[in-house]
Protein backbone atom coordinates (compact mmCIF):
# COMPACT_ATOMS: atom_id res chain seq x y z
CA UNK A 1 0.00 0.00 0.00
CA UNK A 2 1.38 3.63 -0.91
CA UNK A 3 0.75 6.57 -2.57
CA UNK A 4 2.15 6.81 -6.31
CA UNK A 5 3.23 10.15 -7.70
CA UNK A 6 3.80 10.03 -11.17
CA UNK A 7 6.52 12.85 -12.17
CA UNK A 8 7.72 11.68 -15.94
CA UNK A 9 9.40 14.61 -17.23
CA UNK A 10 9.08 17.06 -14.36
CA UNK A 11 11.86 19.19 -14.40
CA UNK A 12 14.10 20.61 -11.50
CA UNK A 13 12.60 23.99 -11.52
CA UNK A 14 9.21 22.84 -10.97
CA UNK A 15 9.75 21.06 -8.00
CA UNK A 16 9.34 24.08 -5.21
CA UNK A 17 9.86 24.13 -1.31
CA UNK A 18 7.74 26.33 0.01
CA UNK A 19 6.24 26.84 3.88
CA UNK A 20 2.71 27.74 4.07
CA UNK A 21 0.63 29.58 6.76
CA UNK A 22 -2.42 28.16 6.12
CA UNK A 23 -1.36 24.15 6.39
CA UNK A 24 0.69 25.21 9.49
CA UNK A 25 -2.29 26.35 11.52
CA UNK A 26 -4.37 23.66 10.24
CA UNK A 27 -1.42 21.08 12.04
CA UNK A 28 -2.03 23.66 15.13
CA UNK A 29 -5.66 23.01 15.46
CA UNK A 30 -4.98 19.07 14.59
CA UNK A 31 -2.45 18.60 17.49
CA UNK A 32 -4.57 21.10 19.61
CA UNK A 33 -7.42 18.34 18.96
CA UNK A 34 -5.55 15.34 19.14
CA UNK A 35 -2.82 15.95 21.94
CA UNK A 36 -1.87 12.36 21.79
CA UNK A 37 -0.71 12.41 17.91
CA UNK A 38 1.96 14.62 19.04
CA UNK A 39 3.51 14.25 22.62
CA UNK A 40 6.25 16.78 22.03
CA UNK A 41 3.71 19.63 21.64
CA UNK A 42 1.51 18.65 24.60
CA UNK A 43 3.23 21.85 26.37
CA UNK A 44 2.47 24.32 23.26
CA UNK A 45 -1.06 22.80 23.32
CA UNK A 46 -1.82 23.17 27.26
CA UNK A 47 -0.49 27.23 26.88
CA UNK A 48 -2.82 27.66 23.82
CA UNK A 49 -5.80 25.95 25.39
CA UNK A 50 -5.37 27.40 28.66
CA UNK A 51 -5.61 31.08 27.40
CA UNK A 52 -8.25 30.18 24.65
CA UNK A 53 -11.40 32.23 24.38
CA UNK A 54 -14.15 29.87 25.23
CA UNK A 55 -16.35 31.16 22.31
CA UNK A 56 -13.06 30.22 20.26
CA UNK A 57 -12.73 26.94 21.83
CA UNK A 58 -16.63 26.21 21.23
CA UNK A 59 -16.51 27.50 17.64
CA UNK A 60 -12.94 24.88 17.12
CA UNK A 61 -15.63 22.27 17.87
CA UNK A 62 -18.31 23.19 14.77
CA UNK A 63 -15.94 21.53 11.65
CA UNK A 64 -13.13 20.41 13.90
CA UNK A 65 -13.69 17.19 11.57
CA UNK A 66 -11.64 18.78 8.78
CA UNK A 67 -8.33 19.08 10.86
CA UNK A 68 -8.77 16.00 13.84
CA UNK A 69 -9.92 13.47 11.30
CA UNK A 70 -8.85 13.76 7.82
CA UNK A 71 -6.73 16.93 7.42
CA UNK A 72 -8.92 18.72 4.41
CA UNK A 73 -6.91 19.84 1.40
CA UNK A 74 -8.70 23.07 2.15
CA UNK A 75 -5.74 23.96 3.93
CA UNK A 76 -3.19 23.61 1.32
CA UNK A 77 -5.48 25.79 -1.60
CA UNK A 78 -3.15 26.53 -4.15
CA UNK A 79 -2.85 23.38 -5.15
CA UNK A 80 -6.41 23.43 -6.57
CA UNK A 81 -5.41 26.99 -8.77
CA UNK A 82 -5.41 26.40 -12.24
CA UNK A 83 -1.82 25.28 -13.62
CA UNK A 84 -0.55 23.09 -10.61
CA UNK A 85 2.03 25.83 -10.29
CA UNK A 86 0.74 28.03 -8.14
CA UNK A 87 3.01 28.42 -4.73
CA UNK A 88 1.62 29.23 -0.87
CA UNK A 89 1.65 32.56 0.09
CA UNK A 90 4.18 34.14 2.05
CA UNK A 91 1.57 34.83 4.97
CA UNK A 92 -1.82 33.91 6.38
CA UNK A 93 -3.48 36.52 4.37
CA UNK A 94 -1.98 35.49 1.35
CA UNK A 95 -2.98 31.79 1.64
CA UNK A 96 -6.44 32.78 2.42
CA UNK A 97 -7.26 34.81 -0.66
CA UNK A 98 -5.66 31.78 -2.57
CA UNK A 99 -8.69 29.76 -0.35
CA UNK A 100 -11.18 32.45 -1.76
CA UNK A 101 -9.73 31.47 -5.45
CA UNK A 102 -11.46 28.27 -5.08
CA UNK A 103 -14.39 27.54 -6.62
CA UNK A 104 -17.45 25.98 -4.95
CA UNK A 105 -17.52 22.80 -6.09
CA UNK A 106 -13.65 22.80 -5.50
CA UNK A 107 -14.67 23.77 -2.10
CA UNK A 108 -17.55 21.27 -1.15
CA UNK A 109 -15.31 18.29 -2.43
CA UNK A 110 -12.44 19.14 -0.21
CA UNK A 111 -14.60 19.69 2.65
CA UNK A 112 -16.66 17.07 2.32
CA UNK A 113 -13.42 14.68 2.03
CA UNK A 114 -14.19 13.73 5.76
CA UNK A 115 -17.44 11.52 4.47
CA UNK A 116 -15.28 9.86 1.90
CA UNK A 117 -18.40 10.60 -0.38
CA UNK A 118 -17.02 12.22 -3.29
CA UNK A 119 -13.98 10.67 -5.50
CA UNK A 120 -10.97 11.62 -4.72
CA UNK A 121 -8.09 10.43 -7.30
CA UNK A 122 -10.67 10.68 -9.79
CA UNK A 123 -12.80 12.76 -11.51
CA UNK A 124 -16.51 12.02 -10.47
CA UNK A 125 -20.20 13.72 -9.80
CA UNK A 126 -20.55 16.40 -8.12
CA UNK A 127 -22.67 17.09 -4.75
CA UNK A 128 -23.75 20.24 -5.77
CA UNK A 129 -25.09 18.63 -8.98
CA UNK A 130 -25.95 15.44 -8.69
CA UNK A 131 -29.04 14.55 -6.57
CA UNK A 132 -27.66 11.08 -5.48
CA UNK A 133 -24.42 12.22 -4.63
CA UNK A 134 -25.68 14.43 -2.35
CA UNK A 135 -27.64 12.15 -0.48
CA UNK A 136 -25.17 10.29 -0.03
CA UNK A 137 -22.89 12.74 1.21
CA UNK A 138 -25.44 13.62 3.82
CA UNK A 139 -26.43 9.97 4.91
CA UNK A 140 -22.56 9.31 5.18
CA UNK A 141 -22.31 12.79 7.56
CA UNK A 142 -25.58 11.27 9.58
CA UNK A 143 -23.32 7.90 10.13
CA UNK A 144 -20.79 10.80 12.17
CA UNK A 145 -23.11 12.41 14.08
CA UNK A 146 -25.43 15.47 14.41
CA UNK A 147 -22.35 17.89 14.42
CA UNK A 148 -21.43 16.71 10.60
CA UNK A 149 -25.00 16.34 9.86
CA UNK A 150 -25.55 20.48 10.02
CA UNK A 151 -22.31 21.22 9.01
CA UNK A 152 -22.77 19.01 5.25
CA UNK A 153 -26.06 20.23 5.45
CA UNK A 154 -24.89 23.91 5.65
CA UNK A 155 -22.63 23.30 2.94
CA UNK A 156 -24.30 21.85 0.61
CA UNK A 157 -27.08 24.62 1.10
CA UNK A 158 -25.03 27.90 0.63
CA UNK A 159 -20.96 27.58 0.15
CA UNK A 160 -20.48 31.36 0.21
CA UNK A 161 -21.96 31.26 3.52
CA UNK A 162 -19.59 28.48 5.14
CA UNK A 163 -16.40 29.74 3.25
CA UNK A 164 -17.12 33.42 5.27
CA UNK A 165 -17.37 31.41 8.30
CA UNK A 166 -14.25 29.18 7.85
CA UNK A 167 -12.54 32.79 6.83
CA UNK A 168 -13.14 34.30 9.90
CA UNK A 169 -12.08 31.25 11.98
CA UNK A 170 -9.18 31.27 10.93
CA UNK A 171 -8.61 34.51 11.25
CA UNK A 172 -9.34 34.45 14.73
CA UNK A 173 -7.24 31.61 15.70
CA UNK A 174 -4.34 33.90 14.20
CA UNK A 175 -5.44 36.61 16.27
CA UNK A 176 -5.30 34.43 19.29
CA UNK A 177 -2.67 32.41 19.16
CA UNK A 178 -1.49 31.14 15.86
CA UNK A 179 0.37 34.18 14.66
CA UNK A 180 2.74 34.20 17.65
CA UNK A 181 3.59 31.17 17.17
CA UNK A 182 4.20 31.14 13.32
CA UNK A 183 6.38 34.21 14.28
CA UNK A 184 8.96 31.31 15.53
CA UNK A 185 8.23 28.49 12.66
CA UNK A 186 8.64 30.55 10.20
CA UNK A 187 12.53 31.03 10.27
CA UNK A 188 13.04 27.07 10.91
CA UNK A 189 10.24 26.39 7.65
CA UNK A 190 12.16 28.88 5.43
CA UNK A 191 15.39 27.44 6.46
CA UNK A 192 14.17 23.94 5.71
CA UNK A 193 12.91 25.35 2.21
CA UNK A 194 16.69 26.78 1.74
CA UNK A 195 18.34 23.60 2.41
CA UNK A 196 15.81 21.48 0.25
CA UNK A 197 16.06 23.94 -2.34
CA UNK A 198 19.77 23.30 -2.28
CA UNK A 199 19.67 19.73 -2.52
CA UNK A 200 17.54 19.82 -5.57
CA UNK A 201 19.54 22.11 -7.12
CA UNK A 202 23.09 21.15 -6.11
CA UNK A 203 22.35 16.88 -5.59
CA UNK A 204 21.17 13.84 -7.62
CA UNK A 205 17.03 14.15 -7.64
CA UNK A 206 16.64 10.90 -5.87
CA UNK A 207 19.22 12.06 -2.89
CA UNK A 208 17.03 15.82 -2.82
CA UNK A 209 12.96 13.90 -2.85
CA UNK A 210 13.87 10.92 -0.56
CA UNK A 211 15.32 13.19 1.95
CA UNK A 212 11.89 14.32 3.11
CA UNK A 213 11.67 11.11 4.70
CA UNK A 214 12.60 7.72 4.76
CA UNK A 215 9.05 6.51 3.63
CA UNK A 216 10.06 8.25 0.38
CA UNK A 217 11.14 6.48 -2.26
CA UNK A 218 11.88 7.17 -6.11
CA UNK A 219 12.04 5.74 -9.38
CA UNK A 220 14.15 7.63 -11.69
CA UNK A 221 13.84 5.34 -14.81
CA UNK A 222 9.91 4.71 -14.30
CA UNK A 223 9.83 8.53 -13.49
CA UNK A 224 7.73 7.65 -10.20
CA UNK A 225 7.94 8.64 -6.56
CA UNK A 226 6.29 6.56 -4.38
CA UNK A 227 5.07 7.47 -0.36
CA UNK A 228 4.81 4.40 1.65
CA UNK A 229 1.29 4.53 3.81
CA UNK A 230 -1.13 2.77 5.07
CA UNK A 231 -3.23 4.09 1.76
CA UNK A 232 -3.43 3.31 -2.01
CA UNK A 233 -3.22 6.40 -4.24
CA UNK A 234 -2.35 7.87 -7.31
CA UNK A 235 -1.83 10.96 -9.05
CA UNK A 236 0.20 12.87 -12.01
CA UNK A 237 2.27 15.92 -12.41
CA UNK A 238 1.60 16.27 -15.71
CA UNK A 239 1.93 20.35 -17.04
CA UNK A 240 2.09 21.07 -13.44
CA UNK A 241 4.77 20.83 -10.32
CA UNK A 242 5.00 19.08 -7.13
CA UNK A 243 4.82 20.53 -4.22
CA UNK A 244 6.92 20.16 -1.04
CA UNK A 245 5.45 21.91 2.11
CA UNK A 246 7.41 21.24 5.10
CA UNK A 247 6.07 21.60 8.74
CA UNK A 248 7.28 21.94 12.00
CA UNK A 249 3.89 21.03 14.15
CA UNK A 250 2.98 18.15 12.01
CA UNK A 251 5.19 14.92 12.96
CA UNK A 252 4.83 12.38 12.35
CA UNK A 253 2.14 12.75 9.76
CA UNK A 254 3.53 12.83 6.37
CA UNK A 255 0.39 13.73 4.26
CA UNK A 256 -0.02 13.71 0.44
CA UNK A 257 -2.06 15.84 -1.26
CA UNK A 258 -3.09 13.31 -4.42
CA UNK A 259 -6.84 15.13 -5.48
CA UNK A 260 -7.49 15.26 -8.88
CA UNK A 261 -7.26 17.88 -10.80
CA UNK A 262 -4.62 19.33 -7.93
CA UNK A 263 -1.01 19.52 -7.80
CA UNK A 264 0.40 17.00 -5.80
CA UNK A 265 1.92 18.35 -2.74
CA UNK A 266 4.24 16.54 0.03
CA UNK A 267 3.36 18.21 3.16
CA UNK A 268 6.24 16.58 5.22
CA UNK A 269 7.53 17.31 9.35
CA UNK A 270 10.77 18.52 10.20
CA UNK A 271 12.00 19.82 13.02
CA UNK A 272 12.52 16.22 15.57
CA UNK A 273 15.79 14.24 14.59
CA UNK A 274 14.61 10.73 14.08
CA UNK A 275 15.91 8.40 16.57
CA UNK A 276 15.66 5.44 14.06
CA UNK A 277 14.59 4.93 10.39
CA UNK A 278 10.37 3.59 10.70
CA UNK A 279 10.07 0.31 9.44
CA UNK A 280 8.12 0.26 6.03
CA UNK A 281 4.49 -0.38 5.74
CA UNK A 282 5.63 -4.11 4.08
CA UNK A 283 8.31 -4.70 7.08
CA UNK A 284 5.71 -3.70 9.89
CA UNK A 285 3.15 -6.57 8.19
CA UNK A 286 5.74 -8.71 8.34
CA UNK A 287 6.43 -7.93 11.78
CA UNK A 288 3.17 -8.53 13.00
CA UNK A 289 2.09 -11.31 11.02
CA UNK A 290 5.13 -13.35 12.25
CA UNK A 291 4.51 -12.49 15.84
CA UNK A 292 1.11 -13.99 15.50
CA UNK A 293 1.34 -17.24 15.16
CA UNK A 294 1.17 -19.19 18.68
CA UNK A 295 4.61 -21.11 18.61
CA UNK A 296 6.50 -18.02 17.17
CA UNK A 297 5.30 -15.96 20.48
CA UNK A 298 6.70 -19.07 22.68
CA UNK A 299 9.53 -19.10 20.81
CA UNK A 300 9.98 -15.40 21.32
CA UNK A 301 9.19 -15.97 24.98
CA UNK A 302 12.76 -17.85 25.48
CA UNK A 303 14.81 -15.96 23.23
CA UNK A 304 13.75 -12.92 24.99
CA UNK A 305 15.71 -14.18 28.54
CA UNK A 306 18.60 -16.15 26.74
CA UNK A 307 20.17 -16.95 23.66
CA UNK A 308 19.37 -20.40 21.88
CA UNK A 309 20.51 -23.07 19.21
CA UNK A 310 17.43 -24.25 17.60
CA UNK A 311 18.36 -27.77 18.34
CA UNK A 312 17.37 -26.69 22.54
CA UNK A 313 14.92 -24.80 21.23
CA UNK A 314 13.39 -28.11 19.48
CA UNK A 315 13.88 -29.99 22.75
CA UNK A 316 11.76 -27.58 24.78
CA UNK A 317 8.95 -26.92 22.63
CA UNK A 318 8.91 -30.57 21.84
CA UNK A 319 9.46 -30.20 17.90
CA UNK A 320 11.51 -31.26 14.66
CA UNK A 321 14.48 -29.15 14.47
CA UNK A 322 13.58 -28.38 10.87
CA UNK A 323 10.05 -27.22 12.35
CA UNK A 324 11.59 -25.05 14.84
CA UNK A 325 14.67 -24.15 12.01
CA UNK A 326 11.06 -22.55 9.67
CA UNK A 327 9.53 -20.07 12.47
CA UNK A 328 13.03 -19.15 13.57
CA UNK A 329 13.23 -18.39 9.55
CA UNK A 330 10.21 -16.38 9.88
CA UNK A 331 11.26 -14.19 12.87
CA UNK A 332 14.46 -13.31 11.75
CA UNK A 333 13.04 -12.30 8.15
CA UNK A 334 10.97 -10.15 10.10
CA UNK A 335 14.03 -8.66 11.55
CA UNK A 336 12.85 -9.98 14.78
CA UNK A 337 15.59 -11.98 16.00
CA UNK A 338 19.69 -12.06 16.29
CA UNK A 339 22.14 -14.96 15.61
CA UNK A 340 25.73 -15.03 16.64
CA UNK A 341 28.12 -18.54 16.03
CA UNK A 342 29.40 -20.17 18.93
CA UNK A 343 32.54 -22.12 17.61
CA UNK A 344 30.41 -24.76 15.90
CA UNK A 345 26.92 -23.39 17.46
CA UNK A 346 24.32 -21.05 15.96
CA UNK A 347 22.69 -19.02 18.61
CA UNK A 348 19.24 -17.15 18.52
CA UNK A 349 18.15 -14.14 20.57
CA UNK A 350 15.01 -11.74 20.31
CA UNK A 351 16.60 -8.15 19.13
CA UNK A 352 14.39 -6.45 22.52
CA UNK A 353 14.77 -2.92 21.05
CA UNK A 354 13.11 -3.86 17.63
CA UNK A 355 10.38 -5.49 19.68
CA UNK A 356 9.85 -2.93 22.20
CA UNK A 357 9.46 -0.68 19.02
CA UNK A 358 6.45 -2.24 17.78
CA UNK A 359 3.79 -0.29 19.07
CA UNK A 360 4.93 3.04 18.12
CA UNK A 361 6.41 2.09 14.58
CA UNK A 362 2.44 0.72 13.94
CA UNK A 363 1.42 3.71 15.43
CA UNK A 364 3.32 5.86 13.64
CA UNK A 365 2.74 3.85 10.68
CA UNK A 366 -0.87 4.50 10.97
CA UNK A 367 -0.78 8.19 11.42
CA UNK A 368 2.16 8.85 8.46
Amino acid sequence: MSVHIDITGLRRERIAVVPSPLAELGMALHALAEPAHHPGLQGWATGVTARLDPHLADRMCEADFLWRTTFSDLFLPCAGIPGGTTLPGATLAEDLDLLDKLTDEQFVDAALEFTCALAYSSYGPHALSDPEVRRRAVDLAASRGPQQTRFTERLLEDPPRVRTWLRQFLEDCDEAFFAESWSRLRHQLAAEARHKTDLLRHKSLTEALTSVSPAVSLDETAGRLTVDKLTEGHTVTTDGGLLLVPTSLGRPHLLVLHRYGWQPVLHYPVGSPELAAPPSVEQLSLRMTALSHPVRMRICRHLARSAYTTGELAQVHGMTAPEISRHLSVLKKAGLITTRRRGRYVLHQLDVTVVARLGSDFLEGVLR
